[in-house]
């Protein structure tokens, strides 16, 4: 039997689970703060591999093993390990309190409804992403990716809660600091977990499903759910594709270039991702942020032309859509294609424009593919009858980055 025992958020470790160990497995801090059974071995968990080697050494003689960890080991710890090695019915688990519930419990927050990303091992760029688009995440941290490097690129209207040493008496610090603070600063090696909150939206709405939101009941809203000027929006028919091609979900990063009323940034915003829209007009530019609060959702909004604007972007995006770009549009698409990780998609009402975004998606080494959307909507007639109102034909292409262009993404 393999014993697993969380510890380090104030729960001390029974005596009765170590007595009769033969071999005892966890940090280096765990282990200093119990007293091993005479006899046991200790091994001080580094490396996941030799250690789980180790233990299937004494399974193997049905010896008992006691195995260490931090908080709830079985919420992003060592227990999917253990069982995907030995099998879930060898194991005795006996949670603590999770980092994420201690840190939220010292700040005095429910966290039914907040969002838990690991960046332990990870890259750090789905949690930056999550934290962009969600008011309430709680972050693992692990090295190169702490408080210092989410500061460095999490909104500034955020607040970063740092929870160092939780369940040390002497060591424990819970500090709120702004996202420029916690850039500026060393933090060491003791940190459990970060908050990331947007504090205006931090107790949320009362929640039937814990963590992460689902996914809205509608997308590809009608028009009149966005201010627009003169009907200048993505239409819905195209929307609709648009958004299965671009495929947003929460951790993604996505940019609307050319963006408009900022239609499809919402609708990718409202899926969960994390977008930038990028507006050449002041009147546009305002017209996005209304539509983003109206929805209750996060858009960064930048003012600029592309494809200029785009070389000031520091993230790479995971997919773009260029609704805009006139005579631009050839070096647009070629820029947006050269740092999009999975996927482009160009919208275009003219048909000249065609060919030139299609190569330009080709030669970055994209597979691409398109239709012409020619939508008649059913529209009322005198008399108690219905007629059918075409809507301007629009051509929709996509390039989807095949393994091979992928060596040539900018990192």
């Amino acid at each position: 039997m393999i014993t697993v025992v969380g510890t380090g958020t104030g729960a001390p470790v029974p005596e009765d689970v170590l007595a009769g160990a033969a071999l005892v497995v966890g940090g280096r801090r765990h282990l200093d703060a119990v007293r091993l059974p005479g006899g046991a071995e200790r091994v001080v968990l580094g490396p996941l591999a030799p250690a789980l080697d180790t233990i299937a050494g004494y399974v193997g003689k049905e010896l008992p093993v006691v195995v260490l960890a931090s908080g709830d080991p079985g919420f992003f710890g060592i227990v999917r390990a253990l069982a995907e090695r030995f099998g879930s019915g060898l194991l005795d688990v006996r949670p603590g309190v999770s980092s994420v519930a201690a840190a939220f419990a010292r700040i005095g927050l429910p966290w039914d409804d907040a969002v838990v990303v690991s960046a332990h091992g990870r890259e750090l760029r789905t949690a930056v992403n999550v934290c962009r688009a969600r008011p309430k995440v709680a972050v693992l941290t692990g090295p190169g990716a702490g408080p210092a490097e989410l500061g460095a690129a999490v909104p500034p209207d955020r607040v970063l809660v740092v929870a160092r040493a939780l369940g040390d008496p002497e060591r424990e610090r819970v500090e709120r600091v702004t996202p420029a603070e916690a850039a500026a600063r060393d933090w060491g090696t003791a940190v459990s977990v970060v908050l990331c909150l947007d504090e205006a939206r931090a107790l949320g709405a009362v929640r039937t499903v814990a963590g992460v939101p689902g996914a809205p009941a509608r997308w590809a809203l009608d028009e009149g759910e966005f201010g627009h000027r003169d009907s200048m929006i993505t239409k819905f028919e195209v929307r609709a594709l648009a958004l299965a091609r671009l495929g947003p979900r929460l951790g993604d990063l996505v940019w609307d270039v050319g963006a408009g009323s900022g239609s499809v940034a919402v609708e990718c915003a409202r899926l969960g991702a994390a977008v930038v829209a990028v507006e050449k007009t002041p009147d546009g530019v305002a017209r996005i942020r209304a539509n983003a609060d109206a929805h209750g959702v996060d858009v960064d909004v930048v003012h600029g032309s592309a494809p200029q604007a785009l070389a000031a972007l520091p993230d790479d995006p995971d997919a773009v859509f260029v609704g805009g770009g006139g005579r631009e549009l050839p070096a647009i698409v070629t820029a947006c294609a050269r740092r999009a990780r999975r996927t482009v998609v160009v919208a275009m009402a003219a048909l000249d424009r065609v060919p030139a975004a299609r190569e330009a998606l080709t030669a970055a080494g994209f597979g691409c593919e398109g239709v012409l959307l020619q939508a008649s909507r059913l529209a009322p007639l005198p008399g108690d009858v219905t007629r059918l109102a075409a809507t301007n034909p629009v051509f929709l292409l996509w390039g989807v980055r095949t393994p091979a262009s992928s060596e040539g993404v900018v990192q």
